[in-house]
C-alpha cells in the first residue's frame, strides 16, 4: 500500500508490523512523533502492546531491558540528550545480549541549544556494543526497522536505527507500507534464546570475576564480526519478499570515479543529485552510501575504494580533537589496504545547516584541486566573523 507519510511515522508503522509487545519511551524533540503514534496504536488496539510511560530516557531503556529479559519484542526511541542520558544502560543492553531495537533521531547536543540535525549524538555511542544502521529516506526507515528486528534477534545484540532530524523525521514522502502477512513471512514471532521464566528459575547478569568477564566481551566482539554476513543473508530474504535489496555500503557510479563521496543519512540523497550534475558536466564523480556504521563494514569499503584516487568524506558530526567520525573510521579501515585512496575529510551541515548540491560540488572541486588533504578537517560553510569572535574574545 502506497502512503504519503513522514519519516517518524515510517518507524511507527514498522513497529506495528513487527508486532512489538512492549514499548517504553520519554518524548523528546524531534523523536516525539514516533512514540505519539505508537501510543495511539496501543490505545486503540491497532497494536497489542504494553506502552510504558516513564519519567526519563534512562528509565525508558531500563524498562525495555527488563521486558526484553523476559523474552518479548521491545522498542524505544530517543534523540540527542535523551540518548546521552541512556548511555550507562546502552552498555548494559549489549552486554546482556538483548535484541532491543531503538530509533534514534539525530539531533545536535547543546549548548548552544539546538533541535536540528547533527550525527554526533549517535556516533558518540559507537563503543557501547550497539549495531548502528543509518537511513536515507522514509522507505529506508521502514525497511531498516523491520530488518533491525531480524538482525537483533539473530545475533542477540541491540540495534540503533538512525534517522536525521527534520530533513527525514518530519518530511513527508510516498512509501510502500507492506501488509501484515508479507511482513510475517519475513519476520516471525520472537523465539528468545533465553528469558526470565518463573517455571525455570535462573539468575542473569550477576557478578562476574576476572576468570569469565573477558570471555563475555570476546563473545560480543565475535557476534559483531558476524553481523555483516548475517545482514547480507537478511537482505537477500528481504529482497526476495519485498523486492528491495539493502546494502552495507551502496556504490553509485564508483567503477571509473576519480573522486568518490562517502556519507550517510539524508546527505546521501543530496550527493546522488550532485553526482548526476557532475557526471553531466563530464566529471567522474561517484558515491558510496554508508548504511552500517557499527560494525564498520571494512571488507566492503576496501573492496570498493581500493585503488581509487581520492575519497571525499562528508561528515555531519565531529570528534573534537580528532576529525569527522566517518572520515576517522574510513582512514582506519583503509589502513593496510593494497592501494588506499587519499581521504579528504569534510565537516558540514552541523546543527541543521543546509548541505545543498552546491555544497557537495564545492567539496568536489576542493578535492580535485588538491593533490593531498590540506588539513585533517576541512570545514565547509563557516562564517569567518563568528569564528573570529569566539577564538579572539575581547
Amino acid at each position: 500500500m502506497k502512503q504519503v507519510t513522514e519519516g517518524s511515522q515510517a518507524v511507527s508503522e514498522a513497529v506495528r508490523l513487527a508486532k512489538v509487545q512492549v514499548v517504553a519511551a520519554y518524548p523528546i524533540t524531534p523523536q516525539t512523533h514516533i512514540v505519539e503514534m505508537i501510543s495511539e496504536y496501543c490505545a486503540n488496539g491497532t497494536l497489542n502492546a504494553r506502552f510504558i510511560c516513564v519519567e526519563s530516557e534512562h528509565s525508558a531503556m531500563a524498562a525495555v531491558i527488563g521486558a526484553a529479559s523476559s523474552g518479548v519484542r521491545v522498542f524505544t526511541a530517543t534523540s540527542s540528550h535523551g540518548l546521552a542520558y541512556m548511555h550507562e544502560l546502552l552498555h548494559w543492553a549489549s552486554a546482556a545480549r538483548l535484541p532491543i531495537v531503538m530509533a534514534e533521531v539525530n539531533r545536535a547536543l547543546g549548548p548552544g541549544w539546538n533541535i536540528w540535525l547533527d550525527q554526533t549524538d549517535s556516533l558518540s555511542q559507537r563503543d557501547t556494543g550497539w549495531i548502528q544502521l543509518y537511513c536515507e529516506d522514509s522507505q529506508d526507515v521502514l525497511d531498516t526497522t523491520l530488518q533491525a528486528y531480524r538482525l537483533a534477534e539473530t545475533v542477540n545484540l541491540p540495534v540503533m536505527v538512525v534517522l536525521d532530524a527534520f530533513f527525514l523525521s518530519h518530511t513527508y514522502e510516498p512509501i510502500d507500507i507492506p501488509d501484515q502477512k508479507t511482513v510475517d513471512a519475513f519476520l516471525p514471532l520472537l523465539s528468545p534464546r533465553f528469558q526470565l521464566d518463573i517455571e525455570n528459575p535462573a539468575a542473569y547478569n550477576q557478578f562476574v570475576p576476572p576468570q569469565a568477564y573477558m570471555e563475555m566481551r570476546y563473545n560480543i566482539q565475535t557476534a559483531m564480526q558476524q553481523v555483516p554476513q548475517r545482514f547480507e543473508r537478511i537482505a537477500q530474504d528481504f529482497n526476495r519478499i519485498f523486492g528491495r535489496h539493502p546494502h552495507l555500503a551502496e556504490a553509485v557510479q564508483c567503477e571509473d570515479a576519480d573522486i568518490i563521496f562517502v556519507t550517510a543519512g539524508t546527505t546521501v540523497s543530496t550527493c546522488r543529485q550532485a553526482v548526476q550534475r557532475l557526471r553531466a558536466a563530464g566529471e567522474r564523480a561517484g558515491l558510496l552510501k554508508l548504511k552500517m556504521f557499527r560494525p564498520f563494514p571494512i571488507d566492503s569499503f576496501r573492496q570498493i575504494l581500493n585503488g581509487k584516487p581520492k575519497v571525499a568524506v562528508v561528515d555531519r558530526n565531529c570528534s573534537f580533537g580528532a576529525s569527522g567520525i566517518f572520515a576517522q573510521e574510513l582512514r582506519a579501515a583503509m589502513y593496510g589496504a593494497e592501494s588506499p585512496p587519499q581521504i579528504f575529510g569534510y565537516v558540514a551541515g552541523l546543527g541543521g545547516r543546509d548541505v545543498t548540491p552546491e555544497t557537495i560540488e564545492d567539496v568536489y572541486w576542493q578535492t580535485q584541486n588538491n593533490d593531498s588533504p590540506p588539513a585533517e578537517n576541512i570545514w565547509i560553510g563557516l562564517d569567518p566573523e563568528t569564528v573570529a569572535s569566539w577564538n579572539n574574545p575581547a
